[in-house]
């Protein structure tokens, strides 16, 4: 398995300051499959073994969305995942 390389990319809206998106980054690697988990709000993106490389959030989403996507993974990654996205993308 690919090691964990956790990062946050966020896109912020200029005239309110408030996060647009964001791309939470669970390892490198080449996107073999983009499954829409949310239409049109959640991606995930899986390399050709079927390892989970990133979420993409394009609007608010359940925290339930994002530990179903990191159920697999390990630890940390899935604290990554629950604790890292922006608190204006998650909704309870």
């Amino acid at each position: 398995m690919t090691p964990p390389k956790l990062r946050l990319e966020a896109s912020v809206d200029d005239r309110t300051g408030h996060i647009a998106a964001a791309y939470l980054r669970v390892r490198d690697g080449k996107v073999a499959q983009t499954k829409e988990v949310v239409e049109g709000i959640v991606y995930a993106d899986y390399d050709g073994d079927g390892l989970l490389l990133g979420i993409e959030l394009l609007g608010p989403c359940e925290a339930k969305v994002l530990d179903s996507i990191a159920v697999d993974e390990p630890e940390q990654v899935k604290r990554f995942v629950t604790g890292g996205a922006p608190r204006e993308l998650i909704v309870a």
